[in-house]
């Protein structure tokens, strides 16, 4: 098992966007910036149907995570390649609140479309590099 580290868990925690690499019908990479948060074990990100890397990570579960500090980009890093373990709309409108507090300070997701379902997407990591 991959676990990180308490280093690597407090630059997750901190309001960094992250790079989440799926992989398209012919196998090559699709990169979306996203917001990003952990269980302590897992990778978590927050999605809505209808999108690409939905539809990607739903046809192929194996992924890829950036986490970098742009103040300090080499030092302060983790590189996450793993599994998507679960996907639920379950917690997840609760989930994109947190997620908006954390990197806007808004208590309430601004971006809230009722056509979309948010969604929680869980990642095993499989290998963790970095800081």
């Amino acid at each position: 098992m991959h676990s990180f580290t308490p280093t690597q868990l407090a630059l997750i925690s901190e309001p960094h966007v992250a790079q989440f690499v799926t992989l398209m019908k012919d196998g090559s990479p699709q990169i979306s910036p996203v917001w990003i948060d952990t269980d302590g074990v897992n990778l978590l990100i927050n999605t809505a149907t209808g999108r690409l890397k939905t539809s990607n990570i739903k046809r192929d579960s194996r992924v890829a995570v950036a986490v970098f500090d742009p103040k300090d980009p080499y030092s302060r890093v983790v590189n996450v390649t793993g599994i998507v373990t679960n996907i639920t709309t379950s917690g997840a409108v609760d989930h994109i609140n947190r997620l908006s507090e954390k990197y806007t300070g808004k208590a309430t997701y601004q971006g809230h479309n009722n056509q979309e379902a948010r969604l929680i997407v869980t990642i095993k990591p499989t290998r963790i590099t970095g800081t």
